[in-house]
């Protein structure tokens, strides 16, 4: 049995001292937001007791689906880093980015700068982050995408364009016959999240994915628990999604508190089967408990 950890969206606090200079773009619409509201949802000390609580459960592997920072400012990179880096080792931790990761066009590059080492395939050079890559760990074939693209003020939109699309339907085929698990940071099914916070072409990927088939396609963005079922060339394919691991109730504010699952993944191409447990925080409660378990149908 191969056990995958699945969390995102964390957000990390607190925010670096911002200079005038980076406020002069979109960071300032988020830098407000942060000083109004954000700051209060987005606990360190919240993500510290998801983060003790999923490394007792001992993963074989985690999967992290972006949105590490807040405003992309240059001093936010570092940070994130030194989290990924206890949260494990670049080998046993995966991550693709998301929309607050891409912030501004100029943050872009400060992804190779120091998470490339967590968004490589396994067989790629050290050198700018290439998208689709892929990891295989034990039976599992982990296929990141990026959809993580700068966007005009007020969205918050993802894109991943024809070439990853095209690479994924390559992909897929190849991989056929090891557990297929695609990462994506916006949902490629319903977005609760509204228009302006949509993955634009996510008709296409679902596309590709009823075309080519997938065993299991996890993201995150809009916060919440979120389980679609997605056409696959053999029957349906779980999309499922997690809140923020640092979200913190706020009174007068939805928020659904930080939660990560756990996959279970067992069997063998044209048997797999999975269980999916979800722990984290219940509303109203302090500590971490189990709140779901399901059978997944796995049909490709």
């Amino acid at each position: 049995m191969f056990t995958l950890a699945h969390l995102s969206d964390p957000h990390l606090a607190p925010l670096p001292k911002a200079r005038l200079a980076d406020l002069a773009s979109k960071r300032v619409l988020g830098w407000a937001h942060w000083r109004r509201t954000r700051h209060r949802i987005h606990r360190a000390e919240q993500l510290d007791l998801i983060v003790r609580d999923l490394q007792a459960q001992a993963p074989d592997h985690v999967a992290v689906t972006g949105d590490l920072v807040n405003i992309a400012l240059a001093a936010e990179f570092p940070q994130a880093r030194a989290w990924l880096d206890r949260l494990g080792s670049p080998h046993d931790v995966t991550l693709v980015p998301g929309n607050h990761d891409a912030y501004v066009r100029s943050a872009l590059p400060l992804h190779a700068a120091h998470w490339h080492a967590f968004m490589c395939g396994d067989d790629a050079a050290i050198s700018a982050p290439r998208f689709p890559f892929v990891r295989r760990r034990g039976p599992l074939a982990i296929i990141g995408l990026s959809s993580a693209v700068a966007t005009a003020p007020f969205m918050a939109t993802g894109r991943l364009g024809p070439e990853q699309l095209a690479r994924l339907d390559d992909l897929l085929a190849a991989l056929a016959g090891h557990f297929r698990v695609v990462l994506v940071h916006h949902p490629p099914g319903r977005s609760r999240s509204g228009r302006f916070k949509r993955l634009t072409d996510a008709a296409a990927l679902r596309a590709v994915l009823a075309r080519r088939g997938a065993e299991l396609a996890l993201h995150g963005h809009d916060h919440v628990h979120a389980l679609d079922w997605l056409e696959g060339p053999r029957g349906p394919i779980a999309a499922v999604g997690v809140p923020s691991a640092s979200a913190a109730e706020l009174a007068g504010h939805h928020v659904e508190p930080a939660a990560y699952n756990l996959y279970r993944i067992d069997g063998s191409a044209g048997a797999w089967r999975c269980e999916a447990v979800t722990r984290g925080f219940r509303p109203g409660a302090e500590r971490i408990t189990e709140t779901d378990r399901r059978e997944l149908t796995i049909a490709s």
